[in-house]
């Protein structure tokens, strides 16, 4: 998240008792990991790097089973890292998600807060039309009046009013 908002990516290292050197440091880790020819895959990466999940459900979509795990964040203590995956532990998409339980902030086009809503929280806006801008870690969501939502890993990053 560090390409679109790197004002909160410094704002939060101290709450994760870190410095920017250590974030680096920890992003080299999880590229070499990702790109290790030896390396784990699919899910395992994930356990590898996050633990077991705290939340396990499986789900039928169509004729495919699927498994969604679901892993606690310290930096957001209302959301959960979820992981859909598929047959063999392939991951077919992973997001940040609202915990159960945690109250959504207000959602209203003028009342959205980065870092705070996520996808979910926004799509179901009374006019909210979804928009894949081609690219699997990003999102968009149009709201009435012209009001654009752009998503980081299902995380708001940006809210750009319409014109007026």
């Amino acid at each position: 998240m560090a390409d679109t908002r790197p004002d909160l990516v410094l704002d939060a290292l101290p709450r994760l008792s870190a410095d920017r050197a250590e974030a680096q440091a920890a992003h080299r880790r999880w590229q070499a990991l990702q790109h290790s020819p030896r390396g784990p895959r699919g899910v395992s990466l994930h356990t590898a790097v996050l633990g077991p999940p705290e939340a396990l459900e499986d789900r039928r979509f169509g004729d495919l089973d699927l498994v969604v795990r679901r892993w606690p964040l310290p930096l957001w203590p209302q959301l959960w890292w979820e992981v859909l995956a598929g047959p063999g532990g392939t991951i077919l998409h992973e997001q940040l998600v609202r915990a159960p339980g945690s109250p959504v902030p207000p959602a209203a086009p003028g009342d959205l807060r980065v870092w705070e809503h996520v996808v979910d929280d926004v799509a179901v806006l009374l006019g909210a039309r979804d928009v894949d801008p081609g690219v699997a870690t990003r999102w968009e969501v149009h709201l009435p009046g012209g009001v654009r939502t752009q998503f980081v890993w299902g995380l708001l990053q940006r809210v750009e009013p319409g014109p007026g």
